[in-house]
């Protein structure tokens, strides 16, 4: 995989607009339109919170170019909780929006999402 651009960060809510204009910068960068910029950043935004549930303390989005965009957005550190119900409404929102999420598990605890995005470019 040819990595784009990485972003390591505190998770925190006062993070989440840069990293979404991180995002739609990348996004822009490889021709994506504005649907499926849009699509990105809610699913980045989803990842993060669903990580943010589980109690990590930072994260990183990785945005490789492989068959259009992949993006991974992992937590880094050890997750302090379980997640909580709203968990499944954002895996819905992923699926929905975007076909082929993939979800990796640490110690039986959710540590990173993964999606595809785009046409290949």
């Amino acid at each position: 995989m040819n990595t784009l651009f990485e972003l390591s960060f505190p998770l925190k809510s006062e993070l989440m607009t840069t990293v979404r204009l991180a995002a739609g910068g990348v996004c822009a960068m490889k021709g994506l339109d504005i649907d499926l910029s849009e699509d990105c950043k809610v699913c980045i935004t989803e990842s993060l919170l669903l990580l943010k549930n589980r109690g990590y303390a930072c994260a990183c989005v990785h945005f490789y170019e492989e068959d259009g965009l992949t993006v991974l957005v992992e937590g880094k550190g050890v997750a302090t909780a379980d997640g909580c119900p709203e968990d499944e409404i954002s895996l819905a929102l992923l699926s929905a929006l975007l076909g082929g999420v993939e979800t990796s598990e640490r110690d039986g605890n959710l540590c990173a999402v993964s999606f595809k995005i785009g046409p290949r470019v």
